[in-house]
């Protein structure tokens, strides 16, 4: 029995990514209040395994706060009954969060009369606070379309089962932000930039002209080495520790040459060890 908890700020893609769940699946049920998920799990336990095998249910704010801040407590009783379990968090810059509010000109459920839209998305932070310090996953929406995050979390959740952990390799360019969702961040600025170089700079990491100029640089190969080295070295400790995701970010200056080629090397050494490695290139989506 898989169970999948699905939480997040409000407009940060949750209905989405219950929908994907569903699409390869999972019976999904949205909005049930948190302290009744110990009893629904130890259903799912007694219930026959063909019947249900995976399920997910979101958990937001329109939860009861007190059960909110419980969770912790309400979570460990689900882990107790041995259940696979785990939490996935939705997260979106809070100027992007305004945008989508205002452009679709739903209600926050959080917001009235006496408090506005930006106080709402703000202390909805602190409101599901607990979730997001348990998460197995979280994900940042900030740069994703809908049609993206669904196959992110296809992707990403579909092909994790029986395949261990999930590793994934993102590009993205610093003048664009850092990704909030990465467990590492590495900075490749250091490495020649192709994009000063005119028949290059229309290309990307992707492509040969760029990775023939890379790869004449003895640096970037060390720095493949190093980053290697150092992930390889720290993926047990994460996985000795039950850790089912990890998400390695490489960025550059625009997101578009050599944090892509990187991202695309890493990819070569690492699937000789794991089955599950994933690439996205974020400014290339």
């Amino acid at each position: 029995m898989k169970l999948i908890i699905v939480s997040g700020r409000s407009g940060s893609g949750k209905t989405t990514a219950l929908q994907a769940l569903e699409d390869i699946g999972y019976y999904c049920v949205d909005n049930l209040p948190a302290g009744l998920l110990p009893e629904l799990a130890k259903q799912l336990t007694t219930a026959n395994q063909s019947d249900l095998e995976m399920m997910a249910v979101g958990i937001d704010a329109r939860n009861v706060p007190s059960q909110l801040k419980q969770f912790p407590g309400i979570f460990e009783k689900i882990k107790e009954l041995n259940i696979d379990s785990e939490i996935i968090f939705l997260d979106c810059e809070d100027s992007i969060l305004l945008q989508r509010f205002s452009s679709t000109r739903r209600k926050h459920p959080l917001s009235n009369d006496k408090i506005p839209l930006s106080e709402a998305i703000n202390s909805e932070s602190g409101l599901l606070s607990a979730i997001s310090t348990l998460a197995d996953l979280h994900i940042d929406t900030s740069h994703q379309t809908l049609h993206q995050l669904r196959d992110l979390i296809k992707s990403r959740i579909g092909r994790s089962r029986d395949l261990g952990l999930a590793l994934l390799f993102q590009s993205f360019g610093f003048k664009h932000g850092v990704p909030n969702d990465a467990d590492y961040v590495f900075d490749v600025r250091c490495l020649p930039n192709p994009y000063w170089h005119h028949e290059l700079r229309s290309l990307t990491g992707k492509d040969q002209k760029v990775a023939d100029f890379l790869k004449s640089e003895s640096a970037t190969d060390e720095m493949v080495t190093d980053i290697s080295q150092f992930v390889s070295k720290w993926l047990p400790s994460f996985l000795a520790n039950n850790r089912t995701y990890m998400t390695i970010a490489i960025g550059c200056t625009g997101g578009q040459h050599r944090s892509v080629y990187l991202v695309e090397q890493l990819k070569t050494v690492f699937e000789k060890e794991y089955k599950n490695v994933q690439v996205r290139h974020r400014e290339l989506s």
